[in-house]
């Protein structure tokens, strides 16, 4: 067996060979980044970038990597952007969806917003032509986006507080807990998404909001409360779930 492949293996890597391959394709010292990824930091860390869609994606050690899941969260936003759209990427960490939605549509104006300064560095270099606010949710956005975003999305972090121990060792380990941490419920920050959004969503606006399967019921109580009554849209094979307002 090659041993590159074997270091892997016998690291727990799954995709050894896939790993190999990324690693070998790397102009810097193999064995360091060997040696990296066998000590458990994350591939993207280690390579400095995550694909996303066929988006090639700059992700700096410590942030969260974008995962597999929200290119849900991604195609359904891309089929509703229009020429023109007011874009907002919520909770956008290194902003896998606004790049996504920025190719697909150059003439929508992007904008996205982070609590993280070091996720909006990334995020610049993903999206060089959004406008990236750091702050809490739309309170980070200028006030003469009130009532005129068309599309606002966010994958924010919903896993309950009692259950962040359950996390993988990468995951517990080199990326933040504030990006994975939902509250008691999973669902404190994507209520507040929820609730606020009429006061920032055009008048045919929509919402589009990921969260784990079991929590759309709940949420999309909320949907309801808001007055954006929601389609819930899954997909097993991502094991994906986001809840959308069809005005």
């Amino acid at each position: 067996m090659d041993e590159v492949v074997a270091a892997l293996r016998a690291a727990g890597c799954v995709w050894a060979e896939e790993e190999a391959a990324i690693l070998r394709a790397d102009d810097r010292d193999l064995a360091e980044l060997i040696a990296r990824r066998v000590a458990g930091e994350p591939l993207a860390h280690v390579i400095g970038w995550v694909d996303f869609l066929g988006h090639r994606l700059a992700v700096a050690p410590g942030l969260f990597v974008p995962r597999p899941r929200t290119e849900l969260l991604a195609r359904l936003a891309v089929e509703r952007v229009r020429a023109g759209a007011v874009v907002v990427e919520l909770c956008c960490g290194v902003a896998p969806v606004a790049a996504v939605l920025a190719a697909a549509e150059p003439d929508a104006v992007v904008h996205g917003v982070d609590l993280d300064p070091a996720a909006l560095a990334s995020a610049a270099r993903n999206v060089p032509q959004a406008l990236l606010h750091a702050g809490d949710l739309f309170a980070a956005l200028p006030a003469t986006l009130a009532r005129r975003v068309d599309l606002v999305v966010a994958s924010p972090p919903y896993v309950p507080s009692a259950e962040l121990t359950l996390l993988d060792g990468d995951a517990r380990r080199h990326e933040p807990q504030p990006a994975h941490d939902g509250g008691a419920d999973g669902l404190d920050l994507a209520r507040r998404i929820v609730a606020e959004a009429r006061d920032w969503l055009a008048p045919h606006g929509r919402l589009l909001v990921e969260v784990a399967r079991h929590q759309a019921p709940a949420l999309a109580e909320e949907f309801a409360r808001a007055r954006l009554p929601a389609t819930v849209v899954t997909d097993d094979e991502l094991g994906a779930t986001v809840l959308i307002n069809e005005p």
